[in-house]
């Protein structure tokens, strides 16, 4: 096609949640609570893990501190526009803010899906190779797992998103979101993009399945093992698996029915992209802590020595 004829698109307009002026506002209120309690939740994991010495030794705790860190990012990344754009008339985003969000969202998003994986990794040595947990787990494996979670989101969210910026865009430029999502941006080029759309969105169909599969095999070695043994510390272990296995549920659900059902034009997708982007984070630490005696402890001591300067 020859693009001389177009005028390229330098910004594209969000349809946002909805156009009622009154139900905007009220979302307006709602999902700004929601943030803050989210960041705030996510933020007290992160800064108990690392000022307690027991929990930041601990794998598990190690583990779980990057996670909530991801989980910042996961709900940051698209939630203070969206909760501004309420309050505007023209929900307005440039060129490279809506590649910034597409790249932030697979970069977080690939790097939590791995993450979960070797969460469920550290919780499968420890119950099923109790003896050899410190020695297999030990700082520089937990280090090493959080490094190639970082590397493998970053490398697949490159990989969508240099597809994505050199595409033409010459009209029409409104995105039937919040937020700039790869399957809605990339029918917005102006050429025929079914065959690399099915590419780039089978490339987080299939991480999304591996990570999913992979957590599904973990756990199901873990319940196999725990039935088989009835001491108190597996049972508290298993305690343990069952809040991971319920933010796995959480997390996978929604993110497996976008992208494997990618261009499907049921409005539930936009309600699974709320839940996904805004929900997720902030459940992630209300089950990890509710559940937690020994993170709510560690809560307490932090508390109890920040009041006492």
């Amino acid at each position: 096609m020859d693009l001389q004829n177009y005028s390229l698109v330098s910004e594209f307009v969000l349809r946002g949640l909805c156009t009622s002026r009154h139900l905007q506002n009220v979302l307006f209120i709602f999902f700004s609570v929601i943030y803050m309690a989210s960041v705030l939740g996510n933020l007290i994991i992160v800064v108990t893990v690392i000022f307690n010495p027991s929990l930041n030794s601990s794998p598990m705790y190690f583990l779980l501190g990057n996670l909530s860190f991801l989980d910042i990012w996961l709900a940051s990344f698209a939630t203070p526009k969206m909760i501004r754009d309420f309050l505007s008339d023209r929900k307005l985003i440039s060129f490279g803010g809506c590649m910034a969000q597409i790249f932030f969202l697979h970069f977080v998003g690939g790097a939590e899906m791995v993450l979960l994986v070797s969460m469920a990794y550290d919780r499968y040595v420890a119950i099923c190779k109790p003896l050899h947990y410190m020695t297999l787990m030990n700082r520089q494996t937990c280090i090493m797992l959080v490094l190639v979670s970082w590397t493998i989101g970053f490398v697949h969210s490159i990989s969508q998103v240099a597809f994505t910026v050199n595409l033409p865009y010459c009209g029409p430029n409104e995105v039937d979101s919040f937020f700039c999502d790869l399957p809605l941006v990339i029918k917005l080029a102006c050429m025929d993009t079914y065959v690399l759309g099915i590419l780039m969105i089978s490339d987080s169909g299939l991480l999304s399945m591996s990570c999913f599969l992979l957590l599904l095999t973990s756990y199901t070695t873990i319940l196999i093992t725990v039935r088989q043994r009835t001491s108190g510390a597996v049972a508290k272990a298993f305690s343990t698996c069952s809040a991971h296995i319920m933010v796995v549920t959480l997390f996978f659900g929604p993110c497996i029915f976008i992208y494997v059902w990618p261009f499907s034009r049921f409005s539930v997708d936009k309600l699974l992209s709320v839940f996904y982007t805004i929900f997720t984070p902030l459940l992630n630490p209300l089950i990890y802590t509710l559940r937690n005696k020994e993170m709510k402890t560690a809560m307490k001591k932090l508390w109890s020595r920040h009041k006492a300067f």
